[in-house]
């Protein structure tokens, strides 16, 4: 007789067993620790319990595009340039590259003797919040306004930070901020987003289920606003209804920093720091970044809570830091091992010019002005963000070994035979008049202008106190979106001296340039593009690289296309429900080669509700240069009953093509992307036609190249 073997226990099913284990040993420690000792371990600031080997711990730490305020670190472009790639393989690479110097940091200051904030394994990232509206000055960390590709990053970049080590988690990843969170800025201690159920399943928690479902995610941060009357980081509906009972989540929830606090000193839904530390843990927030959870003895006294309730949520912080190696020896934990020479090293380096070169947006090239010409004579840089070290890094930064300014950049692509001179013109923000002196002594001398404007993060962030600058007077949130101070002024200068002007734009969101897009030949958008984002910038200028970036969020004619920034109605909001023509839509780029589609076939084209159905495309480079495409396949309900978006992308692709080559692009199209939403927020699939677009950008987009085929669902 034989014996029949045992087939290998899959990865998924070795995590599971490493998962029952750590939350067994989890419990054993929490029955043997004291009252006392428990409290302290939900807070940021944990505790040490010496008799049982705990160390202290602080649970926070930053990286939206690499390690941030620890020290040296590679910069990688800026959340939403990383969203302007399309390229979720590409970003989970980088996510994991930053894991990688997240280790490495972390492991050298524990052998240092050192503990302090930043340089931990839980890392309060991604933000996956909805970019809805272009003041919200947090935009920039955020991958855009489309629910889907926010998830598909979103997934991405958790799956990079944690790994996929069966036993341990590489880090902690914590999308944030759950939910219904974009603005404004200085309201948010207190505001409470009124939200349609439609629109919450529709577009505010889709990338959250996504993370939580698909990539693992062990950790997830409320965010400081009430939804519908609840505060997020206290919210039954929210962490314990949706997070955990419908959507599976067994890891844990932090709070945004001061968040519980905010319940009775802004949302006044409680009466003092006991009755709001019971509140959140109730609903199921374990971790207090804050010192509200300093009050929870006081609430057990008081009868607002029980212990068992805190053993939950301590013996869910704990399994979290068995997860990640923390009380095992390090030769166990494989991560331990990584060496922190890669911080910051060649390779990560080259990464990040990688994506700063994919993050670039090609928006104008009338008459092919790009790429120049190898040699120019002589070339004037202007602007307040040319030679402005800001401009290259966003928020939440680290600082990178070294970087260049984008003048700096320009000058090296230009070489030693050309002469730059360099201007900046007029302040970043305010009203100095510009510096025409200089303008005048420059500008008739040279053969083309490079024009370099737009923000810093001094402009556009989270929640500014008062700066006493008029141009950041919105809190972080911008009140006006145009060039800010005197940069149109500056512009206009330059085009009326006849000479040649390219502009290239800094920033972290959309910026309203209507007079530009009629008289300025050429326009790149380059976000904050990281430590490389100097050389990738000439790179593309130069053509030593083909542009392909997309915008992840649609750029707005002015602000009056608009609806009211506190009103979290999606209707007249992003692509997907904007009726009004943009300056430049959703998924939009040029490049410096051209593309056709043929042959669009479906697999079928006939399904019935909850099937799926394949789509096929031909994408040909009929350019004389070998490029990217970032291919995008768009979904459109034609006969529905209740309200959806005109179209919704249901899926992208970046490829390489050579010049006159070709590719076979492939999609899988689910039943989620044929779902309607009732009034009430249920999702259904009703019988109908629907449209499925393939091209480089959204079906009615100029330049998109688009292609149609019907489906029938039956």
């Amino acid at each position: 007789m034989k014996i029949k073997k045992s087939k290998a226990p899959s990865a998924r099913s070795k995590s599971s067993n490493y998962r029952e284990l750590y939350r067994q040993r989890a419990q054993t420690m929490v029955k043997q620790l004291t009252l006392e000792e428990k409290l302290g371990q939900m807070l940021h600031e944990s505790v040490a319990v010496p008799r049982f080997n705990i160390p202290a711990y602080n649970w926070w730490n930053e990286c939206l595009h690499g390690v941030a305020r620890a020290g040296l670190a590679t910069v990688f472009p800026q959340a939403i340039g990383l969203a302007a790639t399309f390229n979720a393989p590409g970003i989970k690479e980088i996510a994991g590259l930053i894991a990688d110097e997240a280790r490495a940091k972390h492991h050298a200051a524990l052998k240092g003797g050192y503990r302090g904030q930043y340089f931990g394994l839980t890392y309060w990232t991604p933000n996956i919040n909805i970019f809805r509206d272009p003041r919200w000055g947090r935009g920039q960390e955020t991958y855009g306004e489309d629910p889907f590709l926010t998830a598909r990053l979103g997934v991405a970049f958790v799956g990079g930070l944690q790994g996929d080590d069966p036993a341990y988690l590489k880090l902690v990843a914590t999308p944030k901020h759950f939910a219904v969170h974009s603005g404004p800025e200085p309201l948010r201690h207190g505001f409470n987003a009124v939200v349609s159920p439609r629109d919450l399943r529709e577009t505010y928690l889709p990338a959250f289920k996504a993370c939580v479902q698909e990539a693992g995610a062990a950790s997830v941060m409320g965010a400081y606003n009430r939804v519908n009357g609840e505060p997020c980081c206290g919210s039954t509906t929210l962490l314990e209804k949706i997070l955990r009972q419908e959507w599976g989540f067994d890891g844990f929830v932090v709070s945004d920093c001061g968040a519980i606090c905010d319940f009775h000193n802004h949302h006044h839904v409680t009466k003092d720091g006991a009755a709001s530390a019971a509140m959140a843990v109730r609903a199921g927030c374990e971790l207090n970044c804050g010192v509200t959870y300093h009050h929870l003895l006081d609430a057990l006294q008081r009868g607002l809570i029980t212990e068992a309730e805190i053993d939950r949520a301590v013996v869910r912080l704990l399994e979290a830091r068995l997860r990640l190696g923390m009380f095992d020896a390090p030769r166990q934990v494989p991560f331990a091992r990584i060496p922190l020479r890669c911080v910051a090293g060649a390779a990560h380096r080259r990464a990040s010019l990688t994506a700063a070169r994919e993050s670039i947006v090609l928006l104008k090239n009338d008459q092919a002005i790009l790429p120049l010409a190898r040699h120019l004579n002589s070339i004037a840089v202007v602007g307040p963000t040319a030679h402005n070290p800001e401009a290259l890094y966003g928020n939440y930064t680290g600082f990178a070994r070294e970087s260049q300014t984008i003048l700096e950049g320009i000058i090296s692509a230009a070489g030693a035979a050309t002469q730059v001179h360099y201007v900046k013109g007029c302040d970043l923000a305010g009203s100095r008049p510009l510096n025409t002196g200089e303008l005048n002594g420059v500008i008739p001398d040279v053969d083309l202008i490079i024009a370099v404007l737009g923000y810093t993060p001094a402009l556009e962030g989270e929640e500014f106190g008062d700066t006493g600058d008029a141009a950041a007077d919105g809190g972080g949130d911008r009140l006006r979106i145009g060039l800010p101070g005197r940069q149109l002024e500056l512009l206009q200068a330059l085009h009326a001296a006849g000479k040649p002007v390219i502009l290239v734009l800094t920033g972290g969101s959309p910026i309203e340039i209507r007079w530009a897009k009629d008289h300025i030949p050429a326009i790149l958008m380059a976000w904050y593009p990281g430590e490389r984002g100097a050389r990738a910038i000439a790179d593309v200028l130069w053509g030593r690289y083909n542009p392909a970036g997309r915008l992840p969020i649609t750029f707005v004619k002015s602000l009056e296309q608009l609806p009211p920034f506190e009103d979290y109605n999606m209707v007249g909001r992003t692509y997907r429900f904007m009726t009004d023509e943009p300056l430049y839509p959703f998924g939009y780029g040029l490049s410096y080669t051209t593309f056709k589609y043929e042959q669009l076939k479906l697999s079928r084209n006939k399904i019935r509700p909850g099937q799926s159905v394949q789509a096929q495309v031909q994408v040909v480079n009929t350019g004389r240069r070998a490029g990217d495409e970032v291919v995008q396949l768009y979904v459109r309900d034609v006969q529905a009953s209740v309200p959806v978006p005109r179209h919704h992308l249901a899926g992208f692709q970046r490829v390489h093509i050579l010049s006159g080559g070709r590719r076979v692009v492939k999609f899988d199209i689910g039943p989620e992307h044929f779902s309607a939403f009732r009034d009430n927020g249920e999702a259904f699939i009703e019988p109908g036609t629907f449209l499925i677009s393939v091209g480089g950008g959204q079906p009615d987009a100029e330049a998109a190249q688009t292609i149609n085929c019907q489906l029938t669902i039956t």
